[in-house]
Parts: C-alpha cells; sequence; structure tokens
C-alpha cells in the first residue's frame, strides 16, 4: 500500500512542530499500539473530525515540553495503523492519509486526516470515544451514547411518543386548516397515523410541534425561539440588552414565519454608520429566513434548550440546539445534506407556502442572499452543543476601497469611522490600511489640530484614481489615534 508522499520545507517543519494538540489536532509516536490510536481514531470519527501526525511525539526538556519529529522508517513500517483504520468498519471510508518526508529529519511521519462519520465507531476496546477540546474521552454510561446516537442523527427525537391526549394534534386549529388548505377531503385522525405522527393511539414529538397549537406547553424549553437585542457590538451582556428577551411560540410553521417578521421588526430600527452617514441596516430576509428555518427543522429536539436569535448592532447570531447531525461539519455544510428530523422537514413542505420551499438548499440559498447585498458570507461555528450561525453587515469590499468611498463624500475620516465602516476591530490594523493607501499615493493624513483626533483626507495635488496594489506593502503597528 502506496500513499503520497511529501517533502516538508523547514518552515513548514517548524510551523508544524510549533502547532498545538486542540479539539482538532493531535500527535502521537510512532511507536504507539494500533490500539491506543484506535482511540484516538474513534474520537475524531464520532466528534467533528480532525487531523492526526503520527510521527511526532512530545519529550520533556528543561523548558517544559516540546514536540520532535521520530518518524517510520519507511512507509511499510505503518502498516499496522491501516489495518487498524480498516478494521474499524465504517471508518475505512472516511479518511485520507499522506507521508511527509523532511531533508534534515529522520524518518516519515503519517497523516491521517479522519472525516466526521454519519455511524458511531467503536475503538478496539470496544468502547466509543469522543473528543473533548484536546483529550479523547470514552463514553462510560449506556446514556451518554445513546446522546451521541441523537448527534449523529442515528436516532431522532421527533419519533419520541407523548402520553397527551390526541385532541392535541387531531382536534387543533392548526391541522384544521392545515387539511382544509392541503387534503380538503381528508380527515385528521388518518393523516396523523398514515403519516406516523400518531402510534399506538399516542402522538410523537414531530405531531405536536406540527400541528399542536401550542407545543410549547408540552415540549417546554425546546420548541419555542428567543429573540435578544443587544445594543453593542461585542458580547452578550446583560446590560447592553435593549429589551426584555421575546419568546416566540406555536406551531413550527407559524413558529418560523412569526420570528422572521419579528427579527426583521427589530432590525429595521438599527442604524449603521455608512458612508453617507447614519444608514439603515440591511440584513436579506432570505437569509434570515432560510438559517432560522434550519434552525428550526434540524436542530436536535432531545436537547432541553430553545432556538436563540441575538441581535447586536453589527451582526445578528442564530444559535440552534444540538451538534451539526450525521456527518455534517460546517466545512462541508454547504456541498452535503442530512435530515436529522426527516419527518419533520417532510411533513412542513406540505403545508401551503411552506418555510422550506427547496429542500436542502436552504444553507446555499443564505450563502448567495448575502452576497447579493455584498455582505460577508454566513459564519457557521459549533461548540459542544449547539451550531451558530452568524451574520455579519460587514461588506465584502476591501477595507482600501471602503475607505476612498467614504472620501468621495466626506473630506476626512478617522480611525474609528474607518472602523466602523469596514468592520476592523484593531486600530492598528486599520492604520496599516490608511499606510498602505498613503503609499499608493491615494491618502495623505490631515495637518494636526490640536484637541481634533488625527484624520485622514485625498491629497489636495491629488488629480485621479490611482490603482490600489496592497500585495506587496508592509504592515505597520503605531499606537491609537482614536
Amino acid at each position: 500500500m502506496t500513499f503520497k508522499l511529501s517533502n516538508l520545507s523547514d518552515d513548514e517543519i517548524a510551523e508544524l512542530l510549533h502547532t498545538s494538540e486542540s479539539h482538532f489536532v493531535d500527535f502521537k509516536s510512532a511507536d504507539i499500539t494500533p490500539a491506543k490510536l484506535s482511540k484516538t481514531l474513534s474520537a475524531f470519527a464520532n466528534t467533528s473530525g480532525g487531523d492526526i501526525y503520527v510521527g511526532i511525539e512530545e519529550v520533556e526538556n528543561t523548558e517544559g515540553r516540546e514536540l520532535v519529529w521520530a518518524g517510520y522508517p519507511d512507509q511499510e513500517a505503518a502498516n499496522p495503523v491501516f489495518q487498524v483504520l480498516e478494521g474499524l468498519g465504517p471508518l475505512a471510508n472516511n479518511y485520507s492519509a499522506e507521508f511527509f518526508a523532511s531533508a534534515k529529519e529522520k524518518g516519515l511521519v503519517l497523516h491521517l486526516t479522519i472525516y466526521k462519520t454519519q455511524e458511531i465507531i467503536a475503538a478496539t476496546d470496544k468502547k466509543v470515544y469522543v473528543r473533548r477540546n484536546a483529550q479523547s474521552l470514552p463514553l462510560a454510561a449506556e446514556e451518554a451514547v445513546e446522546r451521541l446516537r441523537y448527534e449523529k442523527g442515528l436516532k431522532s427525537f421527533e419519533d419520541e411518543l407523548l402520553n397527551i391526549d390526541v385532541a392535541e394534534i387531531v382536534n387543533s386549529a392548526t391541522i384544521i386548516e392545515f387539511m382544509l388548505d392541503t387534503i380538503p377531503t381528508g380527515d385528521p385522525d388518518d393523516w396523523v397515523v398514515k403519516q406516523r405522527v400518531m402510534v399506538d393511539g399516542r402522538p410523537t414529538v414531530a405531531g405536536v410541534l406540527l400541528y399542536s397549537d401550542n407545543p410549547q406547553a408540552i415540549l417546554p424549553k425546546r420548541s419555542a425561539i428567543k429573540v435578544l437585542r443587544y445594543q453593542t457590538k461585542t458580547d452578550a451582556e446583560r446590560d447592553f440588552l435593549a429589551f426584555d428577551p421575546l419568546t416566540i411560540e406555536g406551531s413550527l410553521y407559524n413558529l418560523i414565519y412569526d420570528a422572521v417578521e419579528k427579527v426583521k421588526q427589530i432590525i429595521e430600527g438599527i442604524e449603521k454608520l455608512g458612508p453617507t452617514g447614519m444608514e439603515k441596516i440591511e440584513y436579506p430576509e432570505e437569509a434570515l429566513h432560510e438559517i432560522l428555518t434550519n434552525a428550526v427543522l434540524h436542530r436536535d429536539y432531545n436537547v432541553a434548550a430553545d432556538v436563540q436569535v441575538r441581535i447586536f448592532d453589527n451582526r445578528i447570531e442564530i444559535e440552534s440546539p444540538g451538534r451539526l447531525p450525521g456527518h455534517v461539519t460546517p466545512h462541508n455544510i454547504r456541498k452535503t445534506q442530512f435530515a436529522r428530523n426527516p419527518k419533520i422537514v417532510r411533513l412542513i413542505n406540505k403545508f401551503k407556502n411552506p418555510p422550506n420551499k427547496d429542500v436542502g438548499e436552504g444553507v446555499n440559498t443564505a450563502f448567495e442572499a448575502m452576497g447579493k447585498l455584498r455582505l460577508k458570507e454566513p459564519v457557521v461555528t459549533e461548540s459542544e452543543n449547539s451550531v451558530l450561525i452568524t451574520l455579519r453587515h460587514e461588506s465584502l469590499g476591501s477595507p482600501e476601497r471602503i475607505v476612498m468611498d467614504y472620501l468621495e463624500r466626506e473630506p476626512e475620516i478617522t480611525n474609528l469611522i474607518a472602523r466602523e465602516l469596514t468592520g476592523i476591530k484593531s486600530e492598528n490594523s486599520m492604520k496599516s490600511v490608511f499606510y498602505r493607501l498613503r503609499e499608493s499615493g491615494q491618502l495623505e493624513q490631515s495637518p494636526r489640530v490640536k484637541g481634533k483626533k488625527p484624520t485622514w483626507r485625498k491629497p489636495a495635488q491629488a488629480g485621479g484614481e490611482v490603482s490600489i496594489e496592497t500585495d506587496d506593502l508592509p504592515g505597520f503597528d503605531f499606537g491609537s489615534d482614536d
């Protein structure tokens, strides 16, 4: 078995040996036993995937611990690793491998990229492991393994049976309106049985979420949307709340549309400094709608937490309880599909004007909608218990272009105003933009006026447009001028 061999430069090796172990990276000695390595393989496959470098190990020295290169004598020496990979069932099709070599270091380092799997992968000791920070931890209790089944979408909470009166879903205003719109001659009692949202005379979680008028009374803390408005650009702190958090309730169909409408109303009241002065903040309704729809339809209903929408002065955060399902990761979310709650996704699409019109295309639609307004793409991050999607109100234009557009209308610009416009947080980083523009002949510093903040302006002698070349210009680090 032969794999790609890459020769690393001294700089690449130095960078690799200064990498810290983390939730996504681990280093192992070439002497590690396959059984022990299988624990790390299991952990990465069951969580978010990651990179393992076999042949780089930690050693103690007088200054603490450091990573050293101690690779295999040849590729064949790593065969036991591939044997254990092939022996872990579904993992055999969910990894890639390559070898690294160096002119100065001895031996070959095996670089394994482990992908998140849809299935649960157990190590050779038959235990299931997950990755938490820089550790691979076993799931000792069956309850924890069961929780992992929900996380991966192998089991869906939508099918859980509830001990409630069936009238909750067969005699509600929601299902009556749905039947009149969709199947006028149908009978709600027959419908819920045929669609398997009532089993053995008991409604399922999916049935309650879709057809109950008030699912929140039956499934508290896991079926509403909380909307919070923070008058700040920094962290979510109680002192910055504009008003008490709003709670949106109702069946899933109404929940999605009501939440989008409420978020829109709040956003329309926010202003942001723009090239022409204070401007209304504008986010594409398609992006809000699609991301909220995904947060509701694909969340893990086994987690006792509501969807949260946090509105800041410069961004919107939409947090959905539960990790990404199946093999989905923040990196492949636009290219792959996996429905944690397939019954909910399918049945809500049967409503008149369904919220998930293009099934499976919601995330892509949100990305495209942000691009149409020349705003940066949504940012998807995953924590231990939730998925966070952030819509930033930051322009796709380069900082240089944004500064020059502002100076088309205003005589001067300060570091603070420029950071407001570009979304750059660091004063020194913003200064680097100013200096690049100065070096290209587009900007000069205004004469200093006592008691006035330093400003920048177009050169008085500038007679035309000068191209902005920024790639080869150095950065600078100067003190504050705010």
